[in-house]
């Protein structure tokens, strides 16, 4: 009988083992949402990290995208918006539905931030023809470097919010308003 018990608990110590030992993905997914006079505004992302890389700029990893100076704006899958409202980010009118998210980086401290309509997209495949438009974006430095790609989304008050963008040695971000 304990013979039995030890082999099942041998078994069971085997087979789980490999599961407590995976490790993270090297680019994991994360939300950033906010909530503005009820209505939700969500992006979904993959959030890759610096990992000692030179990220921006001539010979960083985003220079290697094949539509660079357009940056797909995470990892992996596209990144993607979805809004229940009407939005006016800067200049431009999104309408409530769901977005593809891209970067124009050609210009480190001005970059634009553009909305695509084509969705479902890998992260690489970018159309130029289905944007929507984009903004440029406020610009400024971190204190200190950025390990791992984060958006915040955030109520200014009253029907207003900021979208921020970090990532190694950059911080970006577009003022929006929601459409009543």
């Amino acid at each position: 009988m304990k013979a039995t018990l030890f082999g099942v608990g041998l078994v069971l110590v085997v087979w789980l083992a490999p599961a407590q030992m995976k490790k993270a993905p090297p680019s994991p997914d994360a939300t950033a949402t906010t909530s503005i006079g009820g209505k939700t505004i969500m992006i979904k992302y993959a959030s890759p990290s610096v990992r000692g890389r030179q990220i921006f700029g001539d010979g960083g990893v985003v220079s290697h995208d094949p539509h660079y100076p357009v940056w797909r704006a995470g990892a992996n899958d596209a990144t993607a918006l979805h809004t229940d409202a009407a939005l006016e980010i800067g200049s431009l009118k999104v309408p409530a539905g769901d977005y593809t998210l891209f970067v124009d980086v050609a210009d480190p401290d001005h970059w634009k931030f553009i909305i695509n309509k084509r969705l479902g997209e890998w992260g690489l495949d970018y159309t130029a023809p289905e944007d929507l438009g984009s903004v440029p974006m406020k610009m400024s430095k971190p204190a200190s470097t950025i390990e791992m790609l984060k958006y915040d989304l955030a109520s200014t008050g009253g029907d207003k919010g900021k979208l921020t963008l970090s990532w190694e040695n950059h911080v970006a971000s577009v003022d929006f308003k929601v459409v009543k």
